[in-house]
């Protein structure tokens, strides 16, 4: 009798022990739940879905060259003064004087000159002074045949130079060839890109983007576009911050923005970045796009102080 009460008191205490671990556990559970719960929704950056200017390119390579240029053949013992390159002059202005009578410029343009040359007749050496005239910029370049239906006279063009990495000279199509090149099987084209800085050179290797079928379409970042297989989503945010996930149909690419041809309208708020951290029907704390550096900017300067 003795025996089986002190295995019931073992068998009531065993029980008793696994209840209180089971209270336990539940208890601090609902205690971190409830604590996490009060955490407020992520900080998302937003922004308005409006209309954005898309095109197509083709890209291509051409050579500068001056809208017009001469050159003057000078012996280096006629100079009465030394000579100045690099120099802007207007028509009609002295380019070099020599004692057999000045050197005049037919028409504005910079002064240059091809170095040292022996001459063919005499023995003294000369100097070949060029003059050119390079505030509009010609090139002609090479179109793939497929494209030709598309190329049209006045249709922008953009070009871009190694010695000037960040900057981009804006030009149109000049002129276009009335056949196709059979043995290389391209459309001749020129274009002309307005120089009145003076800083594309002669010669210069260009980098050419011919723009093509431009419209205004609605875009998005590039950065709220989430691709799953061959469809695309993005989160739209209702009026209560609630961002909800929906598909949309995608066009063309363009300066880090993506075309958008249904499921959005214009004016609607969309995420723009921090997709990791949404997801479907969840709350957000929408900051517009542009707001964070600010705040960032701020809070450099409070840490500063």
């Amino acid at each position: 009798m003795k025996r089986s009460t002190k295995i019931l008191s073992i068998v009531i205490i065993f029980f008793l022990i696994i209840a209180s671990v089971i209270i336990a556990r539940t208890m601090i559970g609902n205690h971190f739940k409830k604590k996490f719960s009060k955490r407020p929704p992520p900080g998302i950056i937003i922004t308005e879905v409006m209309e954005t200017r898309f095109y197509e390119k083709i890209e291509t390579f051409g050579t500068a060259v001056s809208n017009r240029n001469d050159s003057f053949r000078v012996k280096k013992d006629e100079l009465l003064d030394e000579l100045k390159f690099n120099k802007y002059v207007n028509k009609g202005e002295v380019i070099v004087k020599l004692k057999s009578g000045n050197i005049i410029a037919p028409f504005s343009g910079v002064v240059g000159y091809t170095g040292l040359t022996e001459d063919i007749f005499v023995s003294d050496k000369t100097i070949i002074i060029t003059l050119d005239d390079t505030k509009v910029i010609y090139s002609d370049i090479k179109i793939p045949e497929n494209y030709s239906s598309v190329v049209k006279k006045g249709l922008p063009i953009e070009a871009k130079v190694s010695s000037f990495k960040n900057k981009i000279f804006d030009g149109e199509i000049d002129f276009i060839s009335s056949r196709i090149n059979a043995d290389t099987r391209s459309l001749l084209t020129r274009i002309k890109i307005d120089n009145s800085e003076l800083e594309l050179i002669s010669g210069s290797l260009l980098e050419v983007s011919i723009m093509f079928n431009m419209r205004n379409s609605l875009g998005v970042p590039d950065t709220s576009v989430i691709m799953e297989g061959e469809k695309a989503f993005v989160y739209k945010v209702t009026t209560e911050n609630i961002a909800n996930k929906i598909e949309v149909q995608i066009g063309n690419r363009s300066n880090g923005k993506v075309e958008i041809l249904s499921g959005l309208n214009e004016g609607d708020i969309i995420v723009a970045e921090g997709l990791k951290k949404v997801y479907p029907r969840a709350k957000i704390n929408p900051i517009k796009e542009g707001e964070e550096k600010q705040e960032s900017n701020w809070k450099k300067k409070v840490d500063k102080n």
